[in-house]
């Protein structure tokens, strides 16, 4: 068996494993990737789809809150949910007003429309008995989050009111990076720990965070200010089709996190303000072998027109990452706005921060019409460094950062890969970087670094131009028997084909042409030493067959050029392999 086949057989089995239903199964035929990575985001977008609920109103004053900002209303929250639930769910009304309470649990198909404020009592009790978390990627029992739910279905938190966890009126702050029990927590992940013997909350100092939503369909965080959290602002976990949307994160405690989602699916975040005292959306998905043991991505992640301010990075992925993250979309977003300053500024506009011990992957990472200014440190930073021990680093691959535009800040970009794990392909295009302090980039052990039409201070530093028009991408094109693969370096585009080792796999192209004898040239690579012969097909004729021999490895590219008669229009190009090795490893062609 040929490294080839080898190769394709790990990749689909994986695929499989992780039920992913992006890979082409044998002996499937179509376009297995988009023209342009975006295209993909509408039926990401389609598929979230925020809760309704039915016109009844349960007002938590009908169930003895006051709101004096000081008279404990727990008991009117709980109660107003539980009957709001039971009969079916709708919404439960916060009115003017500043209510104090302890934890709220939210259950099925409940609206909380925030109006006037909640405010948060301190004391530690308020937040017993322990439940089910993840504190900083590893799962145990600790502090209730202020407002939780665990397996429910159609929640929302809602209005134009504020909730406040009032965290520096406690003693939370005080907790700091929680020492000892931090330490305990992560040996107890390390070790395989039952989770049920992981205890923490009262006696301990691991923080809660302020809205925690843990296996939960459907979710809606809308409008509301949320602001003072002991740790993390809204951290939903292990939950699908969540929407966040017009919300106002001001934090100010450190490990004050905007919004965190964590092993989730299908998430959209849009038009929201931070004003955070850590990164704005860090994306997680679990630390080290907890996270390797739970095993669940945080993917399909599409952020849009947001404002970031905060101490750290506005994109976020990581640290703790270690089940992987791929399909994160962020578009037309400003990083320390003017209109929007915020206590602190940015220190990045992407940060990608892994080590040595997490595993996992960070795959699929696309940004574009993003403008910032005053950042602190490098405007894009990926890191394999955050962390230097361990023995098991992340794949990080994948990343395209198109219309880029930093008006000011300490360096355009920072890449910042290992010897033994490189960070690969990294696509930056028709950016501006200007009044950066530090000219030169940082770009250590990358492969397939592309900068087209990219300037900084002024200079172009592109290294190499955009795709001619003539030039059709093998990923776009249909095929047979064959996968879209990205492993390799070298490649134009967002990737390459890759075919069964079988005679009849094909790639098939079609091509406008003025018409007339055209040059056909195609980009190909064989990491073997078979010969891989491929029949050359014009609108349905065979035209020549060609040799494509070895060409040393698979990150090696060759270019067949012939010449084909072609119609005016649009014409079919078929590629076929003739013998049981298939087609080479297709980039594209271009016809002129």
């Amino acid at each position: 068996m040929s490294h080839h086949t080898s190769r394709r057989q790990f990749l689909r089995a994986a695929a499989l494993t992780a039920g992913v239903a992006a890979l082409p199964v044998p002996l499937m035929t179509g376009r297995a990737a988009a023209a342009s990575p975006w295209d993909d985001v509408p039926a990401i977008l389609a598929r979230i789809m925020p809760p309704t609920f039915p016109d009844r109103t349960f007002d938590i004053t009908a169930y003895g809150a006051v709101g004096n900002n000081s008279a404990d209303c727990t008991t009117a929250f709980k109660n107003a949910i539980a009957a709001c639930s039971g009969a079916g769910g709708g919404t439960v009304l916060v009115p003017s007003g500043t209510f104090r309470t302890g934890q709220i649990h939210l259950l099925d198909n409940v609206r909380l429309q925030v109006n006037g404020t909640i405010r948060f009592r301190t004391d530690h009790g308020s937040y017993q008995p322990n439940v089910f978390t993840r504190y900083e990627g590893i799962e145990c029992y600790n502090f209730s989050p202020f407002i939780y739910a665990n397996g429910k279905s159609n929640i929302a938190i809602s209005g134009t009111g504020t909730i406040d966890g009032n965290a520096p009126a406690g003693d939370w702050s005080s907790f700091g990076s929680s020492g000892t029990d931090r330490t305990n927590l992560k040996n107890y992940g390390a070790n395989n720990t039952p989770v049920t013997q992981r205890q923490f909350g009262d006696g301990h100092k691991l923080r809660p965070n302020m809205i925690g939503l843990y296996n939960c369909t459907n979710i809606l965080v809308e409008g509301v200010t949320l602001t003072n959290p002991a740790m993390w602002s809204l951290h939903p976990v292990y939950s699908t089709n969540i929407t966040v949307r017009g919300v106002t994160f001001r934090t100010t405690n450190s490990q004050g996190d905007g919004v965190d989602p964590d092993s989730c699916t299908d998430v959209h975040i849009h038009d929201c303000r931070f004003d955070t005292n850590d990164d704005c959306i860090p994306i997680k998905s679990g630390r080290d072998q907890d996270g390797r043991r739970v095993n669940l991505p945080c993917q399909n992640i599409v952020i849009e027109n947001c404002k970031f301010s905060g101490r750290w990075g506005g994109v976020t992925i990581g640290s703790e990452a270690s089940g992987g993250v791929r399909n994160v979309y962020a578009q037309d977003c400003q990083v320390n706005p003017t209109d929007f300053p915020g206590r602190f500024p940015c220190k990045y506009a992407l940060y990608v921060k892994t080590s040595f011990n997490r595993g996992g992957f960070i795959e699929n990472v696309h940004l574009r019409r993003i403008t910032g200014r005053a950042l602190e440190r490098a405007a894009l930073y990926i890191t394999l460094n955050y962390e230097t021990s361990g023995s098991l680093p992340p794949r990080v691959q994948n990343f395209t950062l198109d219309q880029i535009t930093i008006t000011s800040g300490d360096q355009a970009w920072n890449l910042d890969g290992r010897s033994a794990d490189h960070i690969k392909n990294v696509t930056i295009s028709n950016s501006t970087f200007t009044n950066i302090a530090t000219a030169a980039p940082t770009v250590n052990f990358v492969d397939n670094l592309v900068l087209a039409g990219v300037s900084i201070n002024g200079k172009d530093v592109s290294n190499s131009q955009p795709p001619p028009a003539n030039r059709y991408e093998a990923e776009n094109a249909v095929f047979s028997q064959a996968i879209f693969e990205n492993s390799h370096s070298g490649f134009s585009g967002t990737g390459y084909v890759n075919t069964d080792n079988v005679a009849g796999s094909y790639v098939e192209f079609t091509v406008n042409s003025a018409g007339g004898p055209q040059t056909l040239k195609i980009r190909y690579a064989n990491g073997t030493s078979a010969n891989r012969p491929m029949a050359i097909a014009v609108n349905g004729a065979t035209v020549a067959t060609r040799d494509y021999n070895a060409t040393a490895n698979w990150d090696t590219w060759a270019t067949d050029t012939l010449t084909v008669t072609t119609n005016p229009g649009a014409n079919t190009i078929r590629l076929t392999g003739t013998t049981a090795n298939g087609c080479p490893n297709v980039d594209y062609i271009e016809i002129s």
